[in-house]
């Protein structure tokens, strides 16, 4: 892909890229850095950066310092300087030990916003080059697609299609694991343009010799497109496997999420073998291994049996009408960690009146809810709005230096009209 004379925008230069890309599999694009340092496109990965609101980096600079101080103009002219001349070199990021349960936690790794800016520039570029490339069970941080539709995928596989032999698999530290070099060759396997690459090699290199950070921009699409070969083995066994245009296979991946679903039929159950192993295979290719600890093979025909994904348990029961049915509920995990974020506010704004309260809660709950909502989640978002009606009265009984909730005081929709407390808890259900 050659650098356009006439001046084009950002948005019609990824649309170019990608029909280019998809039209061209084996093209390598070359002439992109000079896109990359262009200041719209800095601009708009700046943007998108703050609407993120991440926390600052290491260096504890902000995006109100950045346009307080210099100004925002300043700040991306220095970035471009140091793109144009090579002198950009990342720093260290800050790092955030998320826990994740059982006493394990996640590492989180902040980068500075000047970094981020970089990383997000590079994103905007290459995105569309490898998207073309992307697979069609891949749902993690690509444009238009979301979790709720790897969701909906795996319950129409279960539900409609009886592909109830489910393998729940686990990569055994897949952003730990990541080896640069076989990152690197297939980012070059489309990219033609040396400065890129040294760019690339800079942001993997700044963090250690392996593995990718998990909190950068560019993370998510480095973790897609190395995982791409896997999807392209699941891909290449839905069509080896199918019979009269029936397929026996299904999958869905986010990030490092990954189903494998198998049809129903006893016949088939070498498949479960077979996948894998080839999955196996791939992975070991790859640097990374199964963690045969936590990847299950689950047979969703036994009532009771139950796998997770993405937040959301998917469990098998017995219908009123005496056959097996799926349903897909929230876990009971993440319901406990959202009360506890909540706790943890009205703990904090104890001596705060709930006005004020209420803006902080309010964006937590709604998010969560959206998210669950497409689902079996009736139950789960009942005992999510009872805690926090719960929580509500007794901050208000706490202001007056009151015992008690006001059970008698105020109704539930008294009590909503009065505080503005969020209470859309409807039900989607997409299958």
């Amino acid at each position: 892909m050659t650098m356009m004379k006439t001046p084009i925008s950002l948005q019609e230069l990824r649309r170019r890229i990608y029909v280019k890309g998809k039209s061209e599999p084996q093209w390598r694009f070359w002439g992109l850095y000079t896109h990359i340092c262009k200041m719209e496109t800095l601009y708009e990965s700046y943007k998108i950066a703050k609407r993120n609101n991440g926390a600052p980096g290491i260096d504890g600079v902000t995006f109100e310092a950045i346009e307080a101080n210099d100004g925002l103009e300043c700040f991306l002219q220095s970035i471009r300087e140091q793109l144009l001349n090579e002198t950009y070199y990342p720093i260290k990021g800050r790092h955030v030990d998320i826990p994740k349960g059982d006493g394990k936690t996640r590492k989180l790794t902040i980068p500075s916003v000047k970094d981020r800016v970089v990383q997000g520039t590079l994103k905007l570029i290459l995105e569309p080059i490898f998207e073309a490339d992307f697979k069609d069970g891949s749902y993690g941080y690509r444009p238009k697609r979301q979790a709720q539709q790897a969701l909906h995928r795996v319950s129409k596989a279960i539900a409609k299609d009886k592909k109830t032999q489910v393998i729940d698999v686990d990569i055994s530290k897949f952003f730990d694991n990541v080896k640069h070099h076989i990152l690197l060759q297939k980012i070059a396997a489309r990219v033609d343009d040396g400065k890129v690459m040294r760019l690339v090699k800079l942001i993997l290199k700044s963090t250690g010799k392996k593995g990718l950070p998990q909190g950068g921009p560019f993370s998510p699409l480095a973790s897609n497109i190395y995982l791409n070969e896997i999807d392209a083995m699941l891909e290449k066994a839905k069509t080896t496997t199918s019979r009269r245009g029936y397929t026996n296979i299904e999958y869905a991946r986010f990030a490092d999420d990954l189903v494998i679903l198998v049809d129903h039929f006893m016949s088939n159950r070498w498949l479960v073998r077979a996948a894998i192993k080839r999955l196996t295979e791939e992975l070991n290719k790859l640097g990374l291994q199964l963690n045969t600890q936590k990847t299950k093979i689950v047979n969703l025909d036994m009532i009771g049996a139950k796998f997770s994904f993405l937040g959301f348990d998917y469990r098998s029961v017995r219908t009123k009408y005496g056959t097996t049915g799926i349903i897909r509920t929230p876990k009971k995990k993440a319901r406990i960690e959202l009360q506890q974020k909540l706790k943890t506010v009205f703990k904090r704004k104890r001596s705060r009146s709930i006005k004020e309260v209420i803006p902080i809660i309010n964006p937590i709950l709604r998010g969560w809810v959206n998210y669950y909502r497409h689902g079996n989640s009736a139950d789960c978002f009942g005992c999510v709005r009872d805690y926090v009606n719960k929580k509500i009265r007794r901050h208000l009984y706490q202001a007056r230096q009151q015992r008690g909730f006001g059970w008698k005081r105020w109704s539930y929709k008294q009590l909503v009209k009065y505080t503005g407390v969020y209470d859309d808890y409807r039900i989607i259900y997409l299958g």
